[in-house]
């Protein structure tokens, strides 16, 4: 794992917002869109791409396509797309697999896979204005595929979070009659402590957002999370304060299915997504004034008017529970529970407060409240406690 930040002539609106990048290709391009609008990048690559070339089992579905070509083939993607006709040329079967797939009707995904499409010199009949696998899906149900041959080009690996095994199983349910094309395969990284890093990040609240630029990436981070039992708090943590941000609603498709809410770009671009992370963000961080200082919390730092305060664990659990509920009086017991190891008795709470008051340079944002404890000191009366004392 690791962190990057960088300086920016674009201006930095994520200045104090920190960053989880799952993607594995071109990671370090987006990691740098990223600082240089003020991030805090926390890198955790969430797959291996197996090449292609050393896939003993893409080799045998293309000689099966070869041999009895599929009556309709879907691309899902330009890169898996490219790197079969690629595949194929290295095992000398590039000129019969695009005969095959000559007589079959194509259908592409998005603009990517229909680009790939007419490198290697074919022709797509249909390709959906969404960019969807469920549009695809939609338009051949609609023309019925009963008794139909259809080559479906996957992602990667199959698991219970991709989406394209649910298109597969729909499309055999309604008859027809299904090959797989395996056009690359993905495990997770050999090194998991990344990963495992970056979950513990995003259920304990210490990141902002996590981007996503596959379904893969997204699959296999629940994976993960699943083998070291924590699948649950992690999608908790989607779905309250850390921003789940997709490329994509293909690669948004195994969060939604579980309910977790996702915010995407209008395009599936690299660029895009960083753009709309940029403005998602600040848009949707917590503002409060307190004792006369703009504060806003973010996932591993606090923010006092506009300058970036970096806070111990200790002081980073404290903070984050009094202003989950601005102006309310949060007990030494509560804060004692929230503390990093959670013992001792509440002198660690008064010590642990004093550090918090001189990192945030303006100690009077946090106020006493005799024999009930301790909470911010919003100026706006609306924000107090719920008996409406200051």
């Amino acid at each position: 794992m690791t962190v990057t930040t960088d300086e920016t002539r674009i201006g930095e609106p994520l200045k104090g917002f920190t960053v989880g990048v799952t993607a594995a290709r071109r990671s370090e391009e987006f990691s740098t869109l990223l600082t240089r609008r003020g991030a805090t990048v926390v890198n955790a690559p969430a797959i291996r791409i197996i090449p292609l070339v050393d896939d003993a089992e893409l080799e045998r579905v293309s000689r099966e396509l070869i041999e009895r070509p599929a009556e309709i083939t879907v691309a899902t993607t330009g890169i898996g797309f490219r790197g079969w006709m690629e595949a194929v040329d290295g095992w000398g079967l590039a000129e019969e697999l695009g005969a095959a797939l000559g007589e079959s009707r194509i259908l592409a995904r998005g603009p990517k896979a229909k680009g790939a499409i007419r490198a290697a010199d074919l022709r797509e009949e249909w390709s959906p204005a969404s960019e969807s696998s469920a549009e695809v899906l939609d338009h051949l149900l609609s023309e019925g595929v009963e008794g139909k041959r259809i080559a479906v080009q996957l992602h990667g690996a199959t698991t219970e979070w991709e989406p394209l095994p649910d298109f597969c199983e729909v499309l055999r349910l309604a008859g027809a009659e299904i090959v797989p094309v395996p056009v690359y395969r993905w495990t997770p990284p050999p090194d998991q402590a990344a990963m495992d890093r970056l979950i513990e990040l995003t259920v304990t609240g210490g990141l902002d957002a996590v981007s996503f630029t596959s379904a893969p990436a997204v699959a296999s981070m629940l994976m993960r999370a699943k083998e070291i039992g924590l699948v649950e708090p992690l999608l908790a943590a989607f779905g309250g304060r850390v921003l789940a941000v997709c490329v994509g609603p293909v690669t948004a498709a195994p969060l939604e299915a579980l309910g977790v809410q996702t915010t995407m770009p209008t395009r599936a671009r690299l660029g895009s997504l960083a753009r709309h992370i940029a403005e998602e963000l600040p848009r949707r961080a917590m503002k409060v004034r307190a004792a006369g200082h703009d504060l806003s919390v973010r996932g591993s730092c606090v923010v006092v008017d506009d300058e970036v305060r970096q806070l111990a664990p200790a002081a980073m659990s404290l903070m984050r529970t009094l202003a989950r509920r601005p102006g309310r009086v949060v007990s030494r017991e509560e804060l004692l529970a929230v503390l990093p190891g959670g013992g001792g008795d509440t002198h660690a709470v008064e010590t642990a407060i004093a550090r918090l008051r001189s990192c945030l340079g303006a100690p009077k944002i946090v106020q006493t409240v005799v024999k009930r404890g301790y909470r911010l000191a919003v100026d706006d009366p609306a924000d107090c406690d719920d008996d409406g004392k200051r």
